[in-house]
Formats: C-alpha cells, structure tokens, sequence
C-alpha cells in the first residue's frame, strides 16, 4: 500500500548534519512515510551518505534525486513534480523530526481528512522544547496569512495535499540567482483554503549561521528579482495599507539593485509604489552598506 506522507529535505552541501535528520526519522513510532532527499548539486559526501543509508532496514523508503544547484525554491520545484503521496512535509536539512512527529501528522490526518483544506499547519519547536512564536489560535482552521495577520509569530510547520501544491505555478527561476520566497505557493494556497490547525510540534528547528534566515539582508543584494517578484505577489494579496507599503518599500529597494527602471510601471500598486520609492532607495542604501567588500 502506498505511504501517505512524504517527508523532503531539500539539501546542499550539509552531510555534516544531515545525519540528524536521517536519524529522527529512523526513530518514528509510525514508518508510513517516504523520505525524499532532493539533492541540490552537492559537492561534498552527501550522496555517499544517502547510499550507505540506503543499504540499512530503514523501515521506511528514501528516494535520492540530485539536481544542479539553483536555490531551495528549485529544491521545492524538484519535490513537487517527485512526490506522489497524498500529503508531503518539508523538513530542512538541518532540523529532524520529534520521535511521534509522522505518527501525530497521520493519526490527525486519519480523523479529519477533508479535501476543503489544503493540509495542516502544526508548530515547530527548539531543541530544549520550547515553542517557536506563539501556538496556534484554538479553532479548527486558519490561513498561513490570516494567522500572521492576527498577531501570529515564529516558523510553523506546514503539511500540504499534494494535489493542492500542484494547482500552483512553480517557483519561478532567475538566471544567475538561487532564491524566491517560498510562501509564493504558500499565499496563493490561502486565497482558495485554510489550513486545519493541529497544536502540536511536529519538528526541531536549528537556525544554523549557513542558513537562509540568517543572512536575509545578503539574500535580498544577491536576489533582486526574486523578491521583486514576491514583492508583486503580496502586493495583490496583503491586507491592511502599513503592510501594503512594507512591501512596496521592499519592492523599490529590489528594483534599484537589479537596476530595473520600469519598477513602477510593473508595479501592481503604483501610486503606492511612487510614495515608496524614498523609503525604498534608503533600503537600497543599507543593503548595499551590509554588503560591502570587505564587510
């Protein structure tokens, strides 16, 4: 009988703590799982690693693919067209799942399975336990953006329908960079769904130094037109003007370092955009100062 789940680990270059993540899910209490590893142009012992483990009684399947490297978004991309179980997770290649994480996922999935929702939102956590940002509110089901937008805080671990992923364009890819936003997918998803929401952490988050959260002002200099991209993207969907103009001050300062002139023409909010751009080129100023040679 086909698994249920599928478990993806985008991954480069993090043999040295990938193992965690192998080791987590050798612990599950509930084995319906697949694991996919979607291997993204390595360069270090990573597939050596996958093949030894291919060789243990697992007591679950892991799938390799390598692909050459062009950023977690394209890691993302690779996963969807690969994955062909009714639900899939994403756990980063430097977190690992709690002991009873695949079996707390399938046992709530089990009782409330409903093709209306596009999956489960559930809550990540640090290794000492504690919660990360606020739980979830006690209704049955949320949007990833209405949670944040009524106060909602910190990472939480999202469990989507395959088939609903699949509804959405892929992540777009920009010659020459290697990132995009993944709550691309994720908002277009809370325009025509809700989340069920499940109270429980389902995974350990370690924000490592190499990890994107932690270099997001050099993520913004070395990716330009994924987050103009973005940035057009929420444009159509936020709510509220304050975060409206966030965006657009984001938007400005991504256009002026991809040196693109029609920024405002492009713009799905123009006049918004055109109060913007005074914020928007002082952004511009920092980011360029955070990433000076020699910083």
């Amino acid at each position: 009988m086909m698994a249920i789940l599928t478990v993806f680990t985008p991954t480069y270059n993090r043999a040295y703590t990938l193992h965690k993540c192998y080791e987590s899910l050798r612990r599950q209490t509930n084995k319906d799982f697949v694991w996919l590893i979607i291997d993204d142009g390595s360069t270090d012992n990573t597939k050596e690693l996958v093949d030894s483990w291919l060789k243990n009684d697992n007591g679950f399947e892991i799938r390799y693919a390598y692909k050459e490297n062009g950023g977690m978004h394209t890691g993302h991309n690779k996963a969807y067209e690969l994955i062909d179980t009714e639900l899939n997770v994403c756990i980063d290649s430097d977190d690992y799942m709690p002991d009873d994480a695949v079996e707390s996922i399938l046992s709530f999935w089990e009782k409330n399975r409903d093709n209306n929702y596009s999956g489960i939102i559930a809550l990540d956590m640090f290794e000492n336990g504690e919660i990360i940002g606020k739980k979830l509110p006690e209704q049955k089901s949320t949007t990833l953006s209405g949670y944040y937008y009524n106060g909602g805080k910190g990472d939480k671990k999202l469990i989507y329908r395959t088939e609903v992923m699949n509804k959405y364009p892929a992540y777009p890819e920009f010659k020459g960079e290697k990132f995009v936003p993944l709550d691309y997918k994720y908002l277009l998803a809370d325009q025509d769904y809700e989340l069920l929401i499940m109270n429980k952490p389902v995974c350990v988050v370690e924000y490592m130094e190499d990890g994107s959260s932690k270099n997001m002002l050099r993520q913004y200099y070395k990716n330009p037109k994924g987050f103009s991209f973005m940035r057009k993207v929420h444009m159509k969907y936020d709510k509220g003007f304050l975060k409206k103009f966030k965006t657009c001050v984001h938007y400005v300062s991504s256009s002026f370092i991809s040196k693109n002139k029609s920024f405002i023409k492009e713009s799905p909010k123009k006049g918004m955009t055109v109060l913007a751009t005074p914020f928007g080129f002082a952004l511009y100023l920092l980011i360029l100062y955070n990433n000076r040679e020699g910083k």
